[in-house]
């Protein structure tokens, strides 16, 4: 990999740290960047899944005002994201990934679609709470919470928005909360699709790095910027983002 292809990694990985620490979709910028430095799009996958790693170092850090308090949920959310992650690994090195590709696109307008009905959709939620409490009325959000983490694994594309639309609904709190809960959720899933890669899959490792320290500095600066964002135009801006990340994997997919 020459000189000019590390520094397009570099400059990717900032943009990729601070949109995935802030609206969930890193990828946006990390993975076309490793299909234009020339890697193929299962090696790109792979890669991108192992130098994302540093995004979740880089929010951790960055997000301790946000995350105070938070240590079960956190611990909860991430064994559950990270089942889904390895679960979702296992099915990339062991299936064809097209069908799955396919489905993509919709479940990312689906996420971003219930950011922006999330006021709407508490207020139902809390019209008609779930009877019997407990493990019986968390039982959905868990499942949620494992799915995503398993499509974070497989392929990962928007997945921080799936996790904040799924947190959103099951939290009330400020969104600089649900969005560093994110990064840790989704980040579980991914160091757990990452560790399978490491040893099982092409990772470019060159690209990897490259990518991983941008994102480290990405990710770092994308919390105190949310934290400083008026709420709501922040919320609509990463909803609107997933839909034309959405239209433009649907159209990619040959408009299926």
């Amino acid at each position: 990999m020459d000189v000019g292809a590390v520094v397009l990694l570099a400059g990717a990985g900032v943009a990729s740290g601070l949109a995935g620490s802030i609206a969930g979709l890193a990828s946006l910028f990390s993975y076309p960047a490793l299909l234009a430095a020339g890697l193929p799009p299962v090696a790109a996958n792979v890669t991108n899944t192992v130098a994302l790693f540093s995004n979740t170092v880089g929010t951790a850090v960055a997000s301790r005002e946000e995350l105070h308090g938070q240590r079960r949920r956190l611990v909860r959310l991430a064994l559950l994201a990270a089942a889904g992650g390895s679960a979702g690994a296992a099915l990339l090195l062991g299936t064809s990934s097209s069908a799955f590709e396919r489905v993509v696109p919709w479940l990312i307008a689906l996420g971003s679609v219930l950011i922006l009905a999330r006021e709407p959709l508490r207020r139902l939620v809390a019209r008609h709470p779930s009877r019997g409490g407990g493990v019986r009325a968390k039982l959905p959000s868990a499942c949620a919470v494992l799915v995503v983490g398993l499509y974070g694994g497989y392929f990962g594309a928007a997945a921080g928005v799936l996790m904040l639309a799924v947190l959103s609904l099951s939290a009330s709190e400020p969104l600089p909360v649900t969005n560093a809960v994110k990064n840790i959720a989704t980040g579980a899933a991914n160091v757990a699709a990452a560790v399978a890669y490491a040893f099982l899959a092409p990772v470019d490792w060159t690209a990897a790095t490259a990518l991983g320290l941008g994102c480290l500095v990405g990710s770092r600066m994308g919390p105190v910027i949310v934290r400083r964002l008026p709420e709501t135009p922040l919320r609509i801006s990463i909803a609107l983002a997933g839909l034309g990340l959405a239209f433009s994997l649907w159209r990619q997919a040959g408009g299926r």
